[in-house]
C-alpha cells in the first residue's frame, strides 16, 4: 500500500508540467470467465494510448499503473524496457517532448476488494459480473494514466468481452463485429453480442470517474425529455441494470421516477443542461460505497434493490442517494476540485442537494428531518474525534484522501451550506451555482473560485464566512439562558455559545429560537419564535423579551445551523416528561438528536436515554427517526451504560421492543421496525424462543410477514446465543442460495459463541486474503458481538500485533475494514485504553492514515468509558 501513495506535492508538480489531450483505453476481459489462469492473480489485458503535452521539453515525469506485469511500453515511438521503467506502481517517463504519445500494454488484476475492476461470481447461477470503482485513485489498477483530478481529458474506451455479455461505459456504446463495423445498439449498452464494444468519446473528465460495467446484467430502459429555455429539445436515454438474480425484486420504475424528478429539479435550478449524454444507473454486487457519480454510468450498491419489505425510510434513502449522485454531474463531474483538499466542493454540495431536491421534487417531503436526525449525527461524531479537520482539509496524499470521505466532508459540509443558504438567501446561492458551472465547465476549481461567485450574487463577505465555517474544525454548543420576571414572563433570554478547548472557534450562527408550552389538550407546541444572529459567547434574543414563560426552549429550532443543542434545566425536565407530546416532527427529531449528543458527551446517563426511548419512541410518527432511535438505544446499551446494568438494560429493551411490536398496527412500517429492533436486542430465553417460533411458523404476530430478509435478521441473534447452529444456517442458505444469502450466512456463522469459531473468523480476515470485500465485512460483523466479550478478550493483543502488517500488505479498503472493524471496542476497560496508548507510543512512525484510524477508535473507547462512569454515578 505505501508504494501506491501519491503526494499532493507530486501531483501539483506534474500538473504544472503536463496537460492531457486524450486517452484511448482497450480492455480485454474475456479472461473473467472460465478456468483460472493458474498461479497468481487472475488478470486481463489493458492497452492504453495516452496523448499529452509537456511545457518543458526534456523534463521527466511518471504515469501511474498498479499491475502485476507490463508487457510493453512505448514513448513517442521508442520501445522502453518495462523492467527498467515500471516499478509496480509507476512508469518513469524521461526526456519528454513537447507533444507525447505513451502506449502501455499491461496485464492488470481483477479485484476482489471493490477497488479497480471488481470481479464477482454469483453463487446462485455461476454468472460473472464486472464493474469498476476508482475514487480516489484506483483507475490506475485498470489502465495507465495520470491519476489526479486536475489532469482532465476526453476518454475513448474499447472493451472485448465474452460472447454473451453486454458492456457499458460513460459514453454511449456500439458493439462491433470482428471487422469492427458497428452493429445495432440498444439504449446505453446494447444487445447481447460478442466481439468488441466501442464507446463514444467522453467530455474532459477526471480519471476517477471513468467507468466500465460488463456482464450478463438485467437491463431496463426509459428516456427523459425536456424542452430547454432556448427551445431546443433535450432527450436523455435512461437505463437501469442489476444482476439477473435480483431482477424479480428490481423496481426500476421507481428508480426512473426519482431520476426524472431529479433531472427536472436540477434543470430548473442550475440552468445548465445535463452535459453527459445518456444516464445509466448500475446496481452492482459487493460495492464498498453507497454509490459513485461516474458521468453517464452511476454505480450503486445493490442493497438499494430491496429483496424484502422495507420501510419508507429505505426508499427515501435510495432517492437521496440517486439525487446526491445526480447533483455530482454538475458539482464534481462538470466542475471538479483541483485536489482532494477541496473534496467538499463536490461532496458537501451533493449531500446538501440530496435533501434539497428530495424535498423539492419527490414524495419525500420530510428529508430535512432525516438530514437533521441521521446525517448530522454522523457529522457530530466525526467533528469530535481527534482526527477532526476543517471542511476544506489538508490532504497530503491519497491515503489522507481516502479517509476524508467522512462525516465532516459530507454532512458537516452540507450543514454549513444549509447555514450559507440562510446567510445569503436561496436565490443568491443558486445564482452563484449557475455562474460557477458556466464559468468553470470541464475545469478544476479551488475554494476561492466558488466564494468569488457567491460574493457577486449575495453582496456578502464570503471570506469571513469561509474562515469560520470551512477553515476551522470542531462543533459549537448552544445553550439557552432564561431569566424570568416576577410576573412569570421572560425578562431576558440569551444563547450561550461554547467550543471545545482543542477547537475554540466561536462561529456566527443564524438560528431560530423556539418557545414551547403545553396546550389544554396536553400537546407541546410552539407559541413564539425568533431568528437571531448568534455571534460570540453570549447573544441576547431581544425579540423574545416579555413572552410568557416557556416549558421548553429549543435553540436551533427549524435546524438552520450546525451545532450541538443543549437545554436549560426546565426544558430538560419538560422533555423527560413530555417529549412524546411535542407535535412538530422536526422539533421532536432535533430534541432526540440533542439528547443523544448529551448521552455521548456523558451529560445524560445512558440508562436515562434508554428510558426515554422506551417511554416515547412508540409515539414517534417519523419512521426514519424511529429507526435512528433504535440504533442509538442499542449503541447506548452496548457502549454507554454501566457494565453492571447491561443485563437489566437489555432485558428492558427486549421487553419494550416486544411490547411495541405487538401493539403496532398489523402490517405497518412501525411493526417492521420494531420487529427488527426486537431481534437486535433479544437475549432472554423467552425472546429467543419467540424468534425461533416466528421462523418455523409455530408463533405468529398479526400482520408481520417474515420474509427472507427478516428471517436472516431473526437468525442472527439465534446464532449469537448458540440456538442456531451450523446445520440450521446451512439449511437457511439452501433456502436462500443467493449472494445476499451467502453474506448473511457468513455473518451468522462468525457470530456463534465458540472460541473455535472466533479463531477461524479471525484467521479468515486477518491471516488470509481469500475472502472478498463483502465477505470480510460480513465476517467482521459476526465476529464482534456484544454478548461475547469474554470470547473476544484474547484478541486485543492479537489486534495490535497484526494491524501494521495488515495495513502494509492489504488494499487500503480492506485495511480500513480490519483496523476499524476489529478494534477491541467491546473490551471497554482502562486496560484496553492503555494497550491502545502503548501501541500509539511505540508506532509513532506508522502510516499516518493507520494512526488516524487507531486514534479515532481510541477516542470512541474513551468516550464510552466516560459515558459508563456517568451512568454508574446516576445509579448511586
Amino acid at each position: 500500500m505505501p508504494g501506491e501513495n501519491l503526494s499532493r506535492d507530486e501531483a501539483r508538480e506534474r500538473a504544472a508540467l503536463l496537460s492531457v489531450d486524450g486517452y484511448e483505453v482497450s480492455l480485454d476481459v474475456r479472461s473473467a470467465v472460465g478456468d483460472t489462469q493458474g498461479e497468481g492473480p487472475r488478470t486481463f489485458r489493458s492497452v492504453t494510448t495516452l496523448r499529452f503535452r509537456c511545457n518543458e521539453p526534456g523534463a521527466s515525469s511518471f504515469a501511474d499503473l498498479v499491475a502485476p506485469s507490463v508487457t510493453a511500453v512505448s514513448l513517442n515511438g521508442r520501445d522502453l524496457d518495462p523492467s527498467e521503467v515500471f516499478d509496480g506502481t509507476r512508469i518513469a517517463l524521461e526526456d519528454l517532448a513537447a507533444d507525447n504519445e505513451l502506449v502501455v500494454d499491461a496485464q492488470c488484476a481483477y479485484s476482489r476488494t471493490g477497488e479497480g475492476l471488481h470481479r464477482f461470481v454469483d453463487p446462485e447461477d455461476g454468472e460473472v459480473y464486472l464493474y469498476t470503482q476508482y475514487e480516489p485513485a484506483d483507475s490506475r489498477r485498470v489502465f495507465a494514466n495520470f491519476e489526479q483530478p486536475d489532469l482532465k481529458a476526453p476518454f475513448r474506451f474499447e472493451v472485448r468481452a465474452p460472447e454473451e455479455w453486454t458492456v457499458w461505459s460513460n459514453g454511449a456504446g456500439e458493439r462491433m463485429n470482428e471487422g469492427r463495423e458497428a452493429l445495432p445498439q440498444k439504449g446505453g449498452g446494447g444487445r447481447r453480442a460478442g466481439g468488441v464494444w466501442r464507446f463514444a468519446e467522453t467530455k474532459p473528465i477526471s480519471t476517477y470517474i471513468t467507468c466500465v460495467v460488463a456482464g450478463p446484467y438485467h437491463y431496463v430502459t426509459d428516456s427523459y425529455e425536456r424542452t430547454l429555455e432556448d427551445g431546443t429539445r433535450l432527450e436523455i436515454p435512461l437505463g437501469a441494470l442489476c444482476r439477473k438474480g435480483l431482477a424479480p425484486h428490481f423496481d426500476a420504475d421507481d428508480v426512473f421516477l426519482i431520476t426524472k424528478q431529479g433531472l427536472d429539479f436540477f434543470h430548473d435550478h442550475f440552468d445548465y443542461p445535463y452535459p453527459f449524454g445518456k444516464y445509466d444507473q448500475a446496481f452492482v454486487p459487493e460495492y464498498n460505497l453507497g454509490a459513485m457519480e461516474n458521468p453517464g454510468l452511476v454505480t450503486f450498491r445493490e442493497e438499494y434493490i430491496f429483496r424484502g419489505k422495507v420501510t419508507r425510510a429505505s426508499y427515501e434513502g435510495r432517492a437521496n442517494t440517486i439525487l446526491h449522485e445526480m447533483a455530482h454531474m454538475w458539482f464534481g463531474d462538470l466542475v471538479t476540485m483541483e485536489w482532494w483538499d477541496d473534496l467538499w466542493l463536490k461532496e458537501s454540495f451533493a449531500d446538501f442537494m440530496g435533501a434539497f431536491a428530495n424535498v423539492g421534487a419527490t414524495r419525500f417531503k420530510d428529508a430535512w428531518i432525516t438530514f437533521a436526525n441521521r446525517r448530522k449525527a454522523w457529522a457530530y461524531r466525526a467533528d469530535q474525534l481527534p482526527s477532526t479537520h476543517p471542511v476544506t482539509a489538508d490532504i497530503r496524499d491519497l491515503e489522507d484522501a481516502k479517509l476524508n470521505f467522512d462525516g465532516i466532508t459530507y454532512a458537516k459540509g452540507a450543514s454549513a451550506l444549509k447555514q450559507l443558504v440562510a446567510y445569503v438567501g436561496q436565490d443568491a446561492f443558486l445564482e452563484g451555482a449557475r455562474r460557477y458551472f458556466k464559468r468553470h465547465a470541464y475545469g478544476n476549481t479551488r475554494l476561492g473560485d466558488l466564494l468569488s461567485v457567491l460574493e457577486e450574487t449575495s453582496g456578502r463577505d464570503m471570506a469571513a464566512w469561509a474562515r469560520s465555517w470551512l477553515q476551522t474544525a470542531g462543533v459549537n454548543s448552544l445553550t439557552p439562558q432564561v431569566l424570568l420576571s416576577a410576573e412569570g414572563r421572560i425578562d431576558e433570554l440569551a444563547v450561550v455559545q461554547e467550543a471545545a478547548e482543542s477547537h475554540p472557534e466561536l462561529r456566527p450562527h443564524r438560528v431560530a429560537v423556539g418557545l414551547y408550552r403545553r396546550t389544554g389538550e396536553g400537546s407541546l407546541e410552539r407559541y413564539a419564535r425568533a431568528e437571531v444572529d448568534v455571534d460570540g459567547p453570549r447573544t441576547v434574543v431581544a425579540e423574545l423579551a416579555g413572552a410568557e414563560a416557556p416549558e421548553l426552549v429549543l435553540v436551533n429550532d427549524d435546524d438552520l445551523t450546525y451545532c450541538k443543542t443543549r437545554f436549560d434545566d426546565t426544558s430538560l425536565a419538560t422533555l423527560r416528561e413530555h417529549l412524546g407530546s411535542l407535535t412538530d416532527p422536526l422539533a421532536r427529531a432535533l430534541c432526540w438528536s440533542a439528547l443523544w449528543n448529551m448521552t455521548r458527551d456523558a451529560l445524560l446517563p445512558a440508562r436515562d436515554f434508554i428510558g426515554l426511548v422506551l417511554r416515547f419512541a412508540g409515539r414517534e410518527s417519523g419512521i426514519g427517526v424511529l429507526q435512528m432511535l433504535h440504533a442509538w438505544a442499542e449503541s447506548a446499551l452496548v457502549h454507554y451504560v454501566a457494565p453492571e446494568w447491561r443485563e437489566t438494560g437489555g432485558r428492558l429493551l427486549g421487553e419494550g421492543a416486544l411490547r411495541e411490536l405487538r401493539e403496532a398496527a398489523p402490517g405497518s412500517e412501525p411493526q417492521l421496525a420494531w420487529a427488527r429492533f426486537f431481534a437486535a436486542v433479544a437475549s432472554g430465553e423467552a425472546e429467543l424462543s419467540l424468534l425461533r417460533g416466528l421462523l418455523d411458523g409455530s408463533e405468529k404476530i398479526n400482520g408481520l410477514e417474515v420474509d427472507q430478509e427478516l428471517r436472516w435478521a431473526f437468525l442472527s441473534p439465534l446464532a449469537a446465543h448458540g440456538v442456531a447452529d451450523e446445520a440450521v444456517l446451512a439449511a437457511e442458505l439452501a433456502r436462500d442460495d443467493t449472494a445476499s444469502g451467502k453474506r448473511h450466512q457468513v455473518r451468522c456463522l462468525a457470530a456463534r459463541p465458540s472460541a473455535a469459531v472466533k479463531a477461524q473468523a479471525w484467521a479468515q480476515v486477518v491471516e488470509s486474503d481469500a475472502l472478498s470485500n463483502a465477505l470480510v465485512e460480513a465476517t467482521i460483523a459476526g465476529f464482534e458481538r456484544s454478548s461475547q466479550r469474554e470470547l473476544l478478550a484474547p484478541y486485543t493483543e492479537k489486534y495490535f500485533a497484526a494491524i501494521e502488517r495488515v495495513w502494509a500488505e492489504r488494499s487500503i479498503q480492506i485495511g480500513m475494514d480490519v483496523v476499524r472493524g476489529l478494534f477491541p471496542s467491546l473490551m471497554d476497560s482502562q486496560d484496553t485504553l492503555d494497550a491502545t496508548d502503548a501501541w500509539l507510543s511505540a508506532h509513532e512512525d506508522a502510516a499516518p492514515a493507520l494512526r488516524r484510524l487507531v486514534l479515532e477508535a481510541r477516542d470512541d473507547l474513551s468516550r464510552a468509558l466516560r459515558g459508563q462512569a456517568c451512568d454508574a454515578a446516576a445509579a448511586r
